[in-house]
């Protein structure tokens, strides 16, 4: 083999050497940059649903003093139609008392 032949072989050898090196850093660059593009998308993943929990839970929130303001409207509203009734036959139930302490 002649010198030239073997400079040609060595030159050939550092070359692909070299691409080996830049492909490597190219396929590290695109690793690393892939590596933030899915840590981003998944912190705004994070904050969007952060975002809905808090919606979700100030619309649960509004239903349930809704619905406690619409328990305590029908209890307060139970609550007077059983003092009406009540109201109503205590003159019957102070009748009844009495005849039973006259009778006795």
């Amino acid at each position: 083999m002649s010198l030239k032949m073997i400079a040609a072989v060595c030159q050939a050898e550092e070359d692909a050497r070299r691409a080996i090196l830049l492909t490597e850093r190219r396929a590290q660059v695109a690793i690393d940059e892939a590596r933030i593009a899915g840590a981003e998308t998944v912190e705004a993943t994070l904050a969007r649903a952060d975002s809905e929990i808090a919606c979700l839970m100030r619309a649960s929130d509004q239903k349930a003093t809704e619905e406690a303001r619409e328990l305590a409207s029908s209890t307060a509203n139970r609550l007077a139609t059983m003092r009406a009734r009540a109201e109503r036959r205590l003159d019957s139930a102070a009748r009844q008392i009495v005849e039973r302490i006259v009778k006795a």
